[in-house]
C-alpha cells in the first residue's frame, strides 16, 4: 500500500467532458451526509501551488521520497533547508472562500466527515472539526528513532537558531512545504536531531513512496461506506491514496461528485465533474442552500 505511486497521468480522450452546472453539487448537499475529499486544488486559491493543475509544481520539482530521505543524509540536508523556508510561506497561507465553504456546511450538518489529501491544515484554519488528513500535517513532527512527536513551531524556532542569516530567495514554494532551492543554496544548512534520542527528524506526512498508515486508510474507508455521497474538491485523483477511496463509493452505488477544472483520474466513477473554481463553485453551491459562509478564520492554526 504505497502512497502516490503515479507522478503523472494523461486523461483519457473517452472521459466525460465537464460541466458548469452545480445542481448535482447542490442536490448531493441538501440530501446530506456527504463525505468531502479534498486536494491540493482547493488550497491554490490560498496561495499554495497544486502539483498537477495549471502551472503545477511538478513541471519543476520532484517531491522527496521516503527511501532517499532515511538513507542519505545530504538529502535530508536539502529537504530541511528547503522545508525550513518554505514553512516561513507556506505557515502564512489563510483559508479561502473553498475552505470556509467547506466549514459552513459542517456547521449545517450537511457533511459525514472531511478527508484531505493536503498537509497545510487550512480546512481546520477555516472551521471544520471532522478532518482525516489522510498525508499527514506539516505543523508536526516526528523523530524516525523513538517515535515522539514535536510542534513544527518549536523545531523552525531551533533551525532559526542553528542557521542565523539563512534567507535565500527561492524560486517557488511546492504543496509540500518544499521551497525551490539550488544546492549552492542550500550550502551548509545544519540538520538538528531529536532532542531526546538524537534520532532522525521528519516532518509528520507522507512522503512519496511512503506507506499511508493502515489504520487511517481503514478509518476512511469506513467513512466512505457510512457516507451518502462522495463530493471531491480539487484532486486530480492521479495517486491511489485518494482514488481508491472514489473506486470504493462508486462500486457501493453512491454518487461521486467531482469539483475540478481540469479531467480526473475519478471521472469516469462520477456522476459529473464540474470544472469551476472551487471558491465561487461552492460559496454559490452555499447560497443556493441558505447556508451562510464565515468570513474569517475561527483558529489560527496554520502560522508557524
Amino acid at each position: 500500500m504505497r502512497m502516490r505511486p503515479t507522478l503523472s497521468w494523461t486523461p483519457a480522450e473517452d472521459l466525460p467532458p465537464g460541466t458548469t452546472d452545480l445542481e448535482p453539487v447542490a442536490d448531493a448537499l441538501s440530501t446530506g451526509g456527504v463525505l468531502v475529499l479534498s486536494g491540493a486544488g482547493i488550497s491554490t486559491e490560498s496561495g499554495i501551488p497544486d502539483y498537477r493543475g495549471e502551472g503545477g509544481s511538478l513541471s519543476r520539482h520532484t517531491p522527496m521520497t521516503y527511501q532517499e530521505f532515511t538513507a542519505d543524509a545530504l538529502a535530508r540536508r536539502r529537504y530541511w533547508a528547503r522545508s525550513h523556508l518554505g514553512w516561513r510561506t507556506f505557515g502564512r497561507a489563510r483559508p479561502n472562500a473553498g475552505h470556509r465553504a467547506v466549514a459552513a456546511f459542517e456547521r449545517h450538518g450537511l457533511l459525514s466527515g472531511v478527508i484531505t489529501q493536503n498537509v497545510d491544515r487550512l480546512h481546520q484554519a477555516a472551521g471544520t472539526e471532522d478532518v482525516v488528513e489522510l498525508h499527514g500535517s506539516l505543523d508536526r513532527v516526528v523523530c524516525l528513532s523513538c517515535g515522539v512527536f514535536s510542534p513544527r513551531r518549536e523545531l523552525a524556532r531551533r533551525l532559526e537558531e542553528a542557521n542565523p542569516g539563512f534567507d535565500p530567495a527561492a524560486a517557488g514554494i511546492n504543496p509540500d512545504g518544499d521551497a525551490d532551492l539550488t544546492d549552492d543554496q542550500v550550502g551548509d544548512f545544519r540538520v538538528l536531531p531529536c532532542t531526546i534520542c538524537g534520532g532522525i527528524l521528519k516532518p509528520d506526512v507522507v512522503f512519496f513512496g511512503e506507506a499511508v498508515p493502515p489504520r487511517r486508510v481503514e478509518h476512511c474507508r469506513t467513512l466512505v461506506r457510512q457516507a451518502s455521497s462522495l463530493l471531491v474538491l480539487g484532486s486530480s485523483l492521479t495517486v491511489m491514496s485518494g482514488l481508491r477511496f472514489v473506486r470504493q463509493a462508486a462500486e457501493s452505488e453512491k454518487p461521486v461528485v467531482i469539483i475540478n477544472q481540469a479531467p480526473t483520474r475519478g471521472d469516469r466513477h462520477a456522476l459529473t465533474r464540474v470544472a469551476l473554481p472551487l471558491g465561487a463553485a461552492l460559496t454559490t453551491v452555499a447560497g443556493r442552500l441558505g447556508v451562510a459562509v464565515v468570513d474569517g478564520q475561527p483558529e489560527d492554526l496554520a502560522r508557524p
